[in-house]
């Protein structure tokens, strides 16, 4: 699809917001865009790979500027599970019917957001102060190879990893850096195999690039709340965000749906 000024200024609106917001938690821009950017772009082929180019860069940034606060043991849980799921969402996206998946991955998430958001709230007193260490049990270490499946291949696997993470990660620094980084890793995959699998079109690099002026401020205005935002209002704005990008995954979904079938 040809990208007239309004439609570059759209898909700069979009990256903007959803930059912002990732520059405050540290997840979430590339499945909140990917809906609005399909429709921009026409295809998802173009659109997942602007998306994990912006959220790439925007890694760079927060580890830059908060790298001793990563926690290198949880990181590297996470990213063995995530790593080792990577490869098959990456070999069978052309398989999986992906509206049933988006389906189920949509409901699962708006579950966990609606059950985080209320016990962050019943349990706001002891936000700051839990140390509790989380179970590494086999449910959580499922959930997190499955972030890596739909890391692979929609590039949106962060709404898993959450599950675990906020979880082992209290601190919200340490949140937003240590998944940072495994956004790095793992999106650093992706681009290469995406070079050799020919997606890196000139279309889909024009769009990145020239949106890049966008994902520069919302990273900036990100990096800024997050710094002045406290724990408890953090912790709910995650699992709000994790709620709020069910119900857009579920919308989108339910949009194709009708379409098909009516």
């Amino acid at each position: 699809m040809e990208l007239t000024l309004t439609l570059i200024l759209l898909l700069g609106l979009i990256v903007f917001v959803t930059q912002t917001l990732e520059g405050i938690t540290g997840f979430g821009s590339t499945v909140l865009a990917l809906p609005f950017a399909v429709m921009i772009m026409g295809s998802l082929d173009e659109a997942v790979p602007i998306g994990v180019a912006h959220t790439w860069l925007l890694a760079v940034y927060v580890i830059i500027v908060s790298w001793k606060h990563i926690v290198w043991k949880e990181f590297l849980f996470i990213a063995l599970y995530v790593a080792v799921g990577l490869p098959f969402g990456m070999f069978l996206f052309k398989n999986l019917n992906h509206l049933y998946l988006k389906a189920i991955l949509s409901l699962f998430m708006i579950g966990v957001g609606i059950y985080g958001i209320q016990m962050t709230r019943r349990n706001r007193r002891k936000v700051q102060a839990s140390t509790e260490p989380v179970k590494k049990n086999i449910l959580m270490r499922f959930v997190l190879f499955l972030g890596g499946i739909i890391h692979g291949a929609f590039g949106t696997g962060g709404p898993f990893v959450v599950i675990y993470a906020a979880q082992a990660l209290k601190d919200k620094t340490l949140f937003r850096v240590s998944i940072c980084l495994l956004w790095l890793c793992m999106n650093t995959v992706l681009m290469i195999w995406w070079l050799f699998e020919g997606k890196w079109t000139p279309n889909v690099c024009y769009a990145t690039s020239i949106t890049l002026p966008f994902l520069l401020i919302g990273i900036f205005i990100g990096d800024y709340l997050h710094r002045r935002v406290s724990e408890y209002a953090f912790r709910l704005l995650v699992f709000a965000l994790l709620l709020g990008t069910g119900c857009v995954i579920l919308y989108d979904v339910a949009d194709k749906l009708f379409a098909v079938y009516l």
